[in-house]
């Protein structure tokens, strides 16, 4: 399968949607790629259906600084400004951080931290984060944010001209 010459993007962000063209460039193919593993191989990406929150907290955190490393890598190339309006692959990655994962990290994670530190000893983390009263808030807004890092998937691997992967993940595909 030969990588497409352009993409159609279309994201909901919930406060605002992009929506456009991306011709990625050679460097933001390969760039695309290493986001796409990283997002696909991810617990960010799949239902978490009854697993624990904390683990999809740090998924989270882990993707945050693993896109700043592809960002990074592959320096300014990818981010630089395109004819028309185009996207470039910098801007669809430090919006996906911006407005899918940074809301959601930087307004639970103190929230589940306080909860944690009143976890009784000897008790079961499960067992105490779902009795949080909490617990099914954050569960909705993990939800929320892992359709739209399943919707950068699917268009980062269009980008790179890669097979849909996502009937590999449980739950992705008929989500």
């Amino acid at each position: 399968m030969r990588a497409p010459e352009s993409v159609e993007v279309g994201v909901d962000l919930k406060f605002i949607s992009v929506k456009g063209t991306w011709k990625p460039s050679v460097a933001e193919r390969e760039a695309a790629w290493e986001l796409y593993v990283e997002l696909i191989t991810r617990v960010s990406v799949v239902p978490l259906q009854g697993g624990i929150l904390r683990e999809a907290l740090s998924s989270y955190y882990t993707l945050f600084a693993g896109s700043r490393d592809v960002l990074r890598k592959y320096g300014p190339q990818v981010a630089e400004p395109k004819p028309d309006g185009q996207y470039s692959f910098g801007f669809l990655t430090v919006a996906m951080l911006n407005r899918a994962l940074r809301p959601v990290l930087s307004y639970w994670h103190p929230e589940l931290s306080a909860w944690e530190a009143t976890r009784a000893e000897g008790a079961s983390p499960v067992e105490h984060e779902r009795a949080w009263e909490h617990e099914p808030l954050l569960r909705q807004d993990l939800e929320a944010a892992r359709k739209i890092l399943a919707e950068y998937a699917k268009l980062l691997g269009a980008a790179c001209g890669v097979p849909d992967l996502s009937a590999a993940v449980p739950g992705l595909a008929a989500s």
